[in-house]
């Protein structure tokens, strides 16, 4: 194997290890150069190794570009993101890891660039992407159901000049806390957004959350009100209106049956790719593999599984019911929803819109997922929103 080329050794010299996060002290992360091979960077504690690749190991996550692409890493300082956005740069298995890795060799010493940490809370840690002035207003993200802070990372960086971004992994999702037995229901996770902002020395948020990530946002709103600024529903999950025929089978069904695994690894990660349309390349490919990387863990399973019971078993109405309690919302909010979006269609909005008349809402030509789909036009709608004192967002 010849040298690796100067790019990856000078990335490699000036990692900062304060702007990367490996859970368990040692990370291998292979970094590939299309036409010269494949080195991997060896992170042993406070030691770092730059060694040729040997396939008889699998690495944490990799990196895979052309020369060019890697050159331009190297000579640019918000290089390695930006060509991970536009597509010139993959990250595979492990964005926590990978990004990681761009964020600690960009060379920035600034307050405000990306970092890959965890916080400890009350819970166990819950991991977080950050960016941003520290002292400026924060703006907390929260993940849908399978999902984790890779999902915006883009609104990470596209609101960073203006706001303190943070995503984080919700308990029972990516890199955090995984706790057996716990409710993974929509007040586990509001009071579990709260513990976090307690640990970060947040007060209070604008909070932005897609699918259950918004359904999770709009629960901090209804049971602590105090916390919230506004709030972004990114085709918020809302609950069920019509009848739920399977109501009763699946309250009888355990999620802990999720700590066992019925199919083989293999078979589970086809059934995922095939899944998710286009799961094989691009941002859904990535949304896949963190996906895997918690579902093939057992308590990810039994976290995914007790999730996505109270996704379904959500009350409408009654005192905890979820349409009573929007009705009641102090604060103000924006829906943005999927023209194209299948599991949670548009028709919703004409419900949210009779039990929330003052609420904001913007229909774009997207699915499930505004913040990867149609990313202009989302974080212009969500920068308008956060930064309006009157006036309305033009659908």
């Amino acid at each position: 194997m010849p040298a690796p080329p100067t790019v990856l050794t000078r990335l490699c010299q000036r990692f900062d290890a304060t702007a990367f996060d490996a859970p368990s002290g040692r990370a291998r992360l292979r970094l590939v150069v299309d036409e010269s091979g494949a080195w991997d960077f060896v992170v042993n504690g406070s030691a770092r190794e730059l060694e040729p690749a040997e396939e008889r190991l699998r690495p944490d996550a990799r990196l895979c570009a052309d020369r060019a692409t890697w050159s331009r890493i190297g000579r640019d300082l918000r290089g390695g993101l930006n060509a991970f956005r536009r597509g010139r740069l993959q990250i595979r298995d492990n964005l926590h890891l990978g990004v990681g890795f761009l964020a600690a060799t960009s060379g920035s010493t600034d307050p405000a660039r990306l970092e890959m940490g965890r916080v400890r809370t009350p819970l166990g840690d819950i991991a977080v992407a950050r960016a941003g002035d520290p002292h400026a207003q924060p703006v907390v993200m929260l993940h849908g159901l399978g999902g984790t802070k890779g999902s915006f990372l883009p609104t990470v960086a596209a609101l960073a000049d203006s706001y303190r971004t943070l995503a984080i992994d919700l308990p029972g999702f990516g890199d955090s806390v995984k706790p057996v037995g716990a409710a993974y229901d929509p007040r586990f996770f509001a009071k579990a957004v709260c513990h976090f902002m307690d640990a970060d020395g947040i007060e209070s948020a604008h909070l932005i959350g897609n699918s259950m990530g918004g359904r999770v946002a709009l629960e901090v709103g209804f049971r602590y009100p105090e916390r919230v600024d506004r709030i972004v529903g990114l085709a918020a999950s809302p609950a069920w209106r019509r009848d739920r025929r399977w109501a009763p089978l699946v309250k009888t069904l355990r999620p802990e049956l999720g700590l066992l695994q019925l199919a083989p690894r293999p078979v589970v990660e086809e059934f995922a790719r095939r899944f998710v349309p286009g799961g094989r390349e691009g941002w859904s490919a990535v949304g896949v593999d963190e996906f895997l990387r918690a579902y093939l863990q057992p308590r990810g399973r039994a976290a995914f599984y007790a999730a996505l019971r109270h996704i379904y078993l959500d009350e409408p109405e009654g005192d905890e019911g979820f349409w009573t309690r929007l009705r009641a919302l102090e604060r103000d909010s924006l829906f943005v929803w999927g023209r194209s979006d299948r599991l949670v269609p548009i028709a919703f909005a004409r419900h949210v819109r009779e039990a929330l008349p003052g609420a904001q809402h913007l229909e774009l030509e997207c699915g499930h997922v505004p913040q990867l789909e149609a990313p202009k036009e989302t974080h212009a709608a969500v920068r308008r929103f956060l930064g309006a004192r009157a006036g309305r967002v033009a659908a």
